[in-house]
């Protein structure tokens, strides 16, 4: 009984988080006029199919442009992210040095500074330096994480050393024993943040806006938000487009969520 009602709640809970993605399909699939008209039906007749072509045919918004600046962003941040972020982790936990507390401090201290005191700074040096309207613009200036850095910090701290013991054993250095032991033995852990850095990087919105000036530069995000103007609002195609950019979330979610499940258990993260 106990069970049943468990699968009952749970099936419950699942309709209704389920409800709002059904709602954007069915609104991206009809009309302006069924979205907004006064006999909104929940299952539509007809299904407007064409509002896909008719989404990447906009000439106002490159659409599909942006679904490649976003994956290029996106998948560029997270590789390097994962690079640099666990590099300096590793060397945080595993180097020996005098003064690696007093960096890890420096490092904890950056994440209670807030973002909108150094975006201002970060505008002007990437400005200065011609990056606007540039991927180097979007990309370089997210590729170091502080709470990504102490996160892996963490987790190379109950890392085996006798796995790390017998690579140097081997002959190998930090770098080998980091590339070669470590690395392989912690896939689940960088499943998940690379699903999570993944989704950060895709959902950026406010300096993709302020650097990719120009509409061939624009993220999705930025192309979603030019839907809506101070004139019109085109709804069918701002729906269509929401269902659109959701998928690779989807598809990466759904490829990682093992991975992903396992790596947060492993950073002793508690909810």
């Amino acid at each position: 009984m106990g069970n049943t009602g468990l699968y009952i709640a749970t099936g419950v809970a699942a309709f209704l988080f389920l409800i709002p993605f059904y709602v954007l399909l069915r609104n991206a699939l009809t009309t302006d006029a069924k979205i907004t008209g006064e006999h909104w039906e929940f299952f539509p007749t007809h299904l407007q199919w064409g509002n896909i072509g008719e989404l990447f045919d906009d000439q106002s918004v490159p659409f599909a442009r942006s679904l490649l600046n976003s994956t290029i962003v996106a998948v560029s941040m997270t590789v390097g992210i994962l690079l640099v972020c666990s590099l300096a982790g590793y060397a945080l936990a595993r180097i020996p040095y005098r003064h690696a507390n007093k960096i890890f401090y420096v490092v904890l201290g950056t994440l209670m500074v807030p973002t909108s005191v150094t975006f201002v700074p970060s505008f002007v040096l990437v400005s200065s330096l011609g990056w606007v309207d540039s991927y180097r613009g979007l990309i370089v200036p997210g590729l170091f994480s502080g709470f990504t850095c102490f996160l892996f910090r963490q987790y190379f701290l109950g890392f085996p050393k006798e796995l790390e013991e017998a690579a140097r054993v081997d002959g190998l250095g930090h770098w080998g024993a980091y590339w070669r032991v470590v690395v392989p033995n912690s896939l689940n852990f960088f499943a998940a943040i690379a699903t999570i850095t993944f989704i950060n990087g895709w959902n950026a919105f406010l300096w993709p806006l302020v650097i990719g000036q120009d509409p061939n530069s624009w993220t999705v995000q930025v192309a979603l938000s030019s839907y809506i103007t101070n004139q019109t609002v085109v709804f069918h195609e701002i729906f269509m487009a929401a269902a659109i950019s959701i998928l690779p979330l989807l598809f990466v979610f759904l490829f990682l969520q093992r991975w992903l499940v396992q790596g947060i258990a492993q950073t002793g993260i508690k909810g």
